[in-house]
């Protein structure tokens, strides 16, 4: 395997990675912030009040996109499968 090809597998997957996570990250980082802006103009310092939402939030959003995630795994995974003959050297 060249160097070239290793590097387009990293790249790949690293790419990946952050396209399934984006979603979910950027799901907990809003609701986090809604959360902790309701608590500060309320006052309240529940720290259970920003767990809770943020797994609600999360769960809804992998539960809406997991067909997409998984078809996005299987499709990469395919694309492994296809280069490894073309690794042999």
């Amino acid at each position: 395997m060249t160097i070239e090809a290793a590097i387009e597998i990293l790249r790949s997957a690293v790419w990946v990675t952050l396209t399934l996570m984006s979603p979910i990250l950027i799901t907990a980082i809003g609701v986090g912030l809604v959360v902790s802006i309701l608590q500060t103009v309320t006052s309240i310092q529940e720290q259970t009040l920003t767990f809770v939402p943020k797994m609600v939030a999360v769960s809804l959003v992998m539960i809406a996109g997991s067909h997409w995630m998984i078809r996005t795994i299987v499709e990469y995974t395919a694309w492994l499968f296809q280069k490894i003959p073309t690794m042999a050297s």
